[in-house]
């Protein structure tokens, strides 16, 4: 059985999820374990004309630091400070405008300094992942003088 959903911090100026950036997007992220006790973070959003690509849709470069943001969150709270290396992306569709959607993010392992995430975006009705990815963050502490999402 899931466990209850906890909201996750907010970060100052972030243009994903910072409430401070008048110009971002004020995600808001929430931390759950699934029914294999596998801690998730997630966020049910919806890409605005802000965000627009191809006319009515989502710029593909907007998806990226959504799931970008949602794998970093989700390595954070694995307690490791870290910055992506690589991302790998699948734009399986276009991404609607106005149209709800839901990204999700899981720590797959860890080596070393080295994290490794999943994450996508889907479209809540239909449930079709319209985005997936894998992230590569590396551990660095001496970059940060606080916890995001500790």
């Amino acid at each position: 059985m899931e466990t209850k959903a906890i909201p996750l911090p907010e970060h100052g100026s972030c243009f994903i999820c910072g409430q401070q950036n008048p110009k971002g997007m004020g995600l808001v992220w929430y931390a759950q374990a699934n029914d294999a006790q596998q801690e998730y973070v997630f966020c049910e959003f919806e890409f605005t004309l802000a965000e627009q690509g191809p006319p009515g849709h989502a710029h593909g470069g907007a998806s990226a630091a959504v799931i970008d943001e949602a794998m970093g969150a989700a390595v954070w709270r694995s307690g490791l400070k870290v910055v992506l290396a690589n991302m790998n992306l699948n734009y399986h569709k276009p991404v609607p405008l106005n149209t709800p959607l839901r990204v999700e993010a899981r720590l797959d392992r860890t080596e070393g300094r080295k994290a490794y995430a999943v994450g996508g975006i889907v479209l809540v009705e239909g449930g079709e992942t319209a985005v997936s990815g894998t992230g590569l963050y590396i551990h660095a502490p001496h970059l940060f003088t606080f916890d995001y999402y500790g």
